[in-house]
């Protein structure tokens, strides 16, 4: 069974609350890899979980996607992007994650208020990432965690989250 994300944008909507807020923020690990290897491409189930987002995504108004250099990253955003008519924006993993966490979170600072970002992380990335974006509680990524999903509704100097998944259920390891 497929779950949706849908409802979740939606929800990220109203979680304003009568605040201004600005970007919407889709974060999420890359899709499940084919092996362990230092840059792995992504595996046929990690193929259709990408396609899978794309397909969630399709009417969320994504108007930019940020990915690690990393394959497994770009392979998994690229779907998204290439339906939105976008190019794949890397944010340099240079100085560890806090360092890539602050760059990712500038980038999405210095978008336009209305942009819709897609950001695809990896397990150690999307909990920094959600911290820096203002996230009060990020939750921690297991090996197996390829379908959690985040939307984070920033502004006003404060962000609203909605935790979700997407495409099928993550196995257990």
């Amino acid at each position: 069974m497929k779950r949706h994300v849908a409802g979740l944008l939606i929800a990220a909507a109203f979680l304003s609350g009568g605040h201004a807020f600005a970007q919407t923020v889709i974060l999420v690990r890359h899709a499940e890899k084919v092996d362990a290897s230092a840059d792995p491409a992504l595996s046929e189930a990690g193929g259709l979980r990408a396609l899978a987002l794309s397909q969630i995504l399709a009417d969320a108004g994504v108007t930019r996607v940020l990915t690690t250099p990393l394959i497994r990253t770009r392979e998994t955003g690229r779907p998204t992007a290439q339906a939105a008519g976008l190019t794949l924006t890397e944010i340099s993993l240079d100085g560890g994650v806090s360092a890539h966490a602050a760059r990712v979170a500038e980038a999405v600072r210095a978008a336009s208020p209305q942009d819709v970002i897609l950001v695809v992380g990896h397990s150690n990335t999307v909990p920094a990432i959600a911290a820096a974006l203002g996230d009060p509680s990020p939750e921690a990524l297991g090996d197996c965690d390829y379908d959690r999903l985040l939307v984070l509704a920033l502004g006003d100097g404060s962000t609203r989250v909605v935790r979700g998944r997407y495409g099928e259920p993550g196995v257990s390891c």
